[in-house]
């Protein structure tokens, strides 16, 4: 195993986060309009060598009410959809992943497959152990998040209902 490459400069300032946010809206846009032939893979970092799937995920706030979307890197794992709450291995989880603790059941939209029901729930320890060098070996990235962040990177599996 190599070595995780050391946290980039700055990944925390508030510019970082609005590139994010605007960049996500734009992928989500894309992936709807096209309905998933641009903006269903994702080619940054370790996925330039190596691709990586994109699904959209809806969420409700959980104070809010809103509806929102984020698109999300996935691993398919038979009928359930497993994702990660990353966010860069920045020091927090991403909010998406407090709305599905306070509202699990939620869709996702996969390439030429819209409104899937799922319901999402965090792996327990023995499963994320399981899925975590699977989600590595999808894209390698995530190892190098976990080792910026002192949180353990939550893994979220989301089962069909």
């Amino acid at each position: 195993m190599a070595l995780p490459k050391e946290k980039p400069q700055g990944l925390d300032k508030p510019i970082v986060a609005s590139l994010i946010k605007y960049g996500a809206k734009g992928n989500v846009a894309l992936f709807r309009l096209t309905n998933g032939r641009i903006g269903a893979t994702w080619r940054i970092g370790a996925g330039w060598k190596k691709p990586v799937p994109v699904l959209l995920l809806d969420h409700v706030g959980r104070k809010s009410g809103k509806r929102f979307t984020t698109p999300l890197l996935y691993l398919p794992d038979g009928p359930r959809t497993v994702v990660v709450a990353s966010q860069g291995g920045l020091p927090k989880n991403p909010q998406w992943f407090h709305n599905l603790l306070a509202n699990p059941e939620t869709t996702i939209h996969l390439p030429r497959e819209r409104d899937r029901k799922v319901r999402a729930r965090v792996a327990d320890p023995v499963e994320r152990a399981a899925l975590w060098p699977r989600l590595v070996d999808l894209y390698a990235d995530f190892d190098n998040y976990q080792s910026w962040t002192d949180r353990e990177i939550p893994v979220v599996v989301l089962e069909p209902r």
